[in-house]
Protein backbone atom coordinates (compact mmCIF):
# COMPACT_ATOMS: atom_id res chain seq x y z
CA UNK A 1 0.00 0.00 0.00
CA UNK A 2 1.36 3.40 -0.93
CA UNK A 3 1.94 6.19 1.56
CA UNK A 4 -0.48 8.31 -0.46
CA UNK A 5 -3.30 5.79 -0.03
CA UNK A 6 -2.57 5.45 3.68
CA UNK A 7 -2.76 9.23 4.06
CA UNK A 8 -6.03 9.36 2.08
CA UNK A 9 -7.51 6.59 4.24
CA UNK A 10 -6.41 8.35 7.41
CA UNK A 11 -7.87 11.67 6.30
CA UNK A 12 -11.18 10.49 4.77
CA UNK A 13 -11.83 6.98 6.13
CA UNK A 14 -14.00 7.89 9.10
CA UNK A 15 -15.99 10.38 7.04
CA UNK A 16 -16.73 7.76 4.36
CA UNK A 17 -17.62 5.25 7.08
CA UNK A 18 -20.26 7.62 8.49
CA UNK A 19 -21.69 8.20 5.00
CA UNK A 20 -21.88 4.46 4.32
CA UNK A 21 -23.51 3.83 7.70
CA UNK A 22 -26.19 6.43 7.07
CA UNK A 23 -27.13 4.44 3.97
CA UNK A 24 -26.85 0.83 5.13
CA UNK A 25 -27.43 1.23 8.91
CA UNK A 26 -24.96 -1.54 9.72
CA UNK A 27 -21.47 -0.67 10.99
CA UNK A 28 -19.86 -3.92 9.83
CA UNK A 29 -21.27 -3.54 6.32
CA UNK A 30 -20.34 0.15 6.26
CA UNK A 31 -16.75 -0.87 7.07
CA UNK A 32 -16.78 -3.38 4.20
CA UNK A 33 -18.12 -0.74 1.85
CA UNK A 34 -15.40 1.71 2.86
CA UNK A 35 -12.75 -0.97 2.30
CA UNK A 36 -14.19 -1.46 -1.18
CA UNK A 37 -14.15 2.32 -1.72
CA UNK A 38 -10.45 2.60 -0.95
CA UNK A 39 -9.63 -0.52 -2.94
CA UNK A 40 -11.46 0.97 -5.92
CA UNK A 41 -9.64 4.28 -5.42
CA UNK A 42 -6.29 2.47 -5.23
CA UNK A 43 -6.91 0.64 -8.51
CA UNK A 44 -8.36 3.65 -10.33
CA UNK A 45 -6.72 6.70 -8.74
CA UNK A 46 -5.47 7.84 -12.13
CA UNK A 47 -9.14 8.35 -13.12
CA UNK A 48 -9.53 11.03 -10.44
CA UNK A 49 -9.54 14.18 -12.55
CA UNK A 50 -9.56 16.69 -9.65
CA UNK A 51 -12.66 18.47 -10.96
CA UNK A 52 -13.98 18.16 -7.40
CA UNK A 53 -12.20 17.61 -4.10
CA UNK A 54 -10.86 14.16 -3.26
CA UNK A 55 -13.36 14.05 -0.38
CA UNK A 56 -16.26 14.59 -2.79
CA UNK A 57 -14.87 11.95 -5.14
CA UNK A 58 -14.58 9.39 -2.32
CA UNK A 59 -18.09 10.22 -1.05
CA UNK A 60 -19.39 9.67 -4.57
CA UNK A 61 -17.78 6.21 -4.66
CA UNK A 62 -19.15 5.50 -1.16
CA UNK A 63 -22.68 6.46 -2.18
CA UNK A 64 -22.54 4.25 -5.28
CA UNK A 65 -21.11 1.28 -3.36
CA UNK A 66 -23.78 1.76 -0.67
CA UNK A 67 -26.50 1.75 -3.34
CA UNK A 68 -24.98 -1.39 -4.86
CA UNK A 69 -25.08 -3.09 -1.47
CA UNK A 70 -28.68 -2.05 -0.80
CA UNK A 71 -29.70 -3.59 -4.13
CA UNK A 72 -27.64 -6.75 -3.60
CA UNK A 73 -28.81 -10.23 -2.75
CA UNK A 74 -26.38 -10.21 0.19
CA UNK A 75 -28.34 -7.37 1.80
CA UNK A 76 -31.73 -8.94 1.10
CA UNK A 77 -30.53 -12.29 2.50
CA UNK A 78 -29.14 -10.58 5.62
CA UNK A 79 -32.43 -8.76 6.23
CA UNK A 80 -34.40 -11.97 5.78
CA UNK A 81 -32.15 -13.91 8.16
CA UNK A 82 -32.27 -11.12 10.70
CA UNK A 83 -36.04 -10.95 10.49
CA UNK A 84 -36.30 -14.63 11.32
CA UNK A 85 -33.30 -14.55 13.69
CA UNK A 86 -31.56 -17.29 11.69
CA UNK A 87 -27.81 -17.36 12.03
CA UNK A 88 -27.76 -13.84 13.43
CA UNK A 89 -27.42 -13.00 17.08
CA UNK A 90 -30.33 -10.91 18.22
CA UNK A 91 -28.24 -8.37 20.08
CA UNK A 92 -24.52 -7.78 19.81
CA UNK A 93 -22.75 -4.96 21.65
CA UNK A 94 -22.49 -3.09 18.33
CA UNK A 95 -26.21 -3.50 17.71
CA UNK A 96 -27.00 -2.28 21.20
CA UNK A 97 -25.06 0.91 20.51
CA UNK A 98 -26.78 1.33 17.16
CA UNK A 99 -30.17 0.84 18.79
CA UNK A 100 -29.40 3.57 21.31
CA UNK A 101 -28.32 5.84 18.46
CA UNK A 102 -31.42 5.04 16.41
CA UNK A 103 -33.67 6.06 19.29
CA UNK A 104 -32.64 9.62 18.74
CA UNK A 105 -35.59 11.36 17.20
CA UNK A 106 -34.00 12.87 14.13
CA UNK A 107 -32.21 9.68 13.21
CA UNK A 108 -35.39 7.66 13.54
CA UNK A 109 -37.34 10.10 11.45
CA UNK A 110 -34.60 10.30 8.85
CA UNK A 111 -34.73 6.55 8.40
CA UNK A 112 -38.49 6.70 7.88
CA UNK A 113 -38.21 8.58 4.65
CA UNK A 114 -37.31 6.78 1.40
CA UNK A 115 -33.62 6.45 0.49
CA UNK A 116 -34.14 8.68 -2.53
CA UNK A 117 -34.91 11.58 -0.19
CA UNK A 118 -32.77 10.46 2.73
CA UNK A 119 -29.60 10.57 0.65
CA UNK A 120 -30.03 14.22 -0.31
CA UNK A 121 -30.67 15.12 3.34
CA UNK A 122 -27.57 13.20 4.41
CA UNK A 123 -25.39 14.77 1.76
CA UNK A 124 -26.77 18.29 2.24
CA UNK A 125 -27.12 18.54 6.03
CA UNK A 126 -24.74 15.92 7.43
CA UNK A 127 -22.01 16.06 4.81
CA UNK A 128 -22.56 19.77 4.12
CA UNK A 129 -22.20 19.40 0.36
CA UNK A 130 -23.47 21.99 -2.08
CA UNK A 131 -26.40 21.24 -4.39
CA UNK A 132 -24.09 21.06 -7.41
CA UNK A 133 -21.79 18.54 -5.62
CA UNK A 134 -24.78 16.40 -4.65
CA UNK A 135 -26.04 16.46 -8.24
CA UNK A 136 -22.62 15.28 -9.40
CA UNK A 137 -22.48 12.48 -6.83
CA UNK A 138 -25.99 11.27 -7.63
CA UNK A 139 -25.60 11.83 -11.38
CA UNK A 140 -28.67 14.01 -11.56
CA UNK A 141 -29.50 17.64 -12.21
CA UNK A 142 -29.38 20.41 -9.63
CA UNK A 143 -33.12 20.95 -10.00
CA UNK A 144 -33.76 17.26 -9.23
CA UNK A 145 -31.64 17.53 -6.09
CA UNK A 146 -33.51 20.69 -5.03
CA UNK A 147 -36.86 18.98 -5.61
CA UNK A 148 -35.84 15.92 -3.62
CA UNK A 149 -34.50 18.09 -0.82
CA UNK A 150 -37.74 20.08 -0.74
CA UNK A 151 -39.83 16.90 -0.63
CA UNK A 152 -37.58 15.38 2.04
CA UNK A 153 -37.92 18.47 4.20
CA UNK A 154 -41.70 18.30 3.79
CA UNK A 155 -41.69 14.62 4.88
CA UNK A 156 -39.49 15.43 7.86
CA UNK A 157 -41.74 18.33 8.82
CA UNK A 158 -44.72 15.98 8.92
CA UNK A 159 -42.84 13.50 11.12
CA UNK A 160 -41.14 15.90 13.54
CA UNK A 161 -42.50 18.02 16.39
CA UNK A 162 -42.49 21.76 15.79
CA UNK A 163 -39.51 22.43 18.09
CA UNK A 164 -37.48 19.63 16.46
CA UNK A 165 -38.21 21.06 13.01
CA UNK A 166 -36.62 24.45 13.80
CA UNK A 167 -33.17 23.12 12.81
CA UNK A 168 -34.29 22.64 9.20
CA UNK A 169 -37.00 25.27 8.94
CA UNK A 170 -35.28 28.39 7.65
CA UNK A 171 -32.76 26.73 5.38
CA UNK A 172 -32.68 28.00 1.84
CA UNK A 173 -30.72 26.39 -0.93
Amino acid sequence: MSEHLAAVMEEHGEYCLRVAYLYVRDWAMAEEIVQDVFLAYYHQQERFEQRASLKTYLVKITVHKSHDYLRSWKNKRHLLLEKFHIGVSKRTPEKALVEIDERKTLTNVLFQIPILYREVVILYYYQELKIREIADILRSTESTVKTRLHRARKMLYELLDEHEWEVLEDDSF
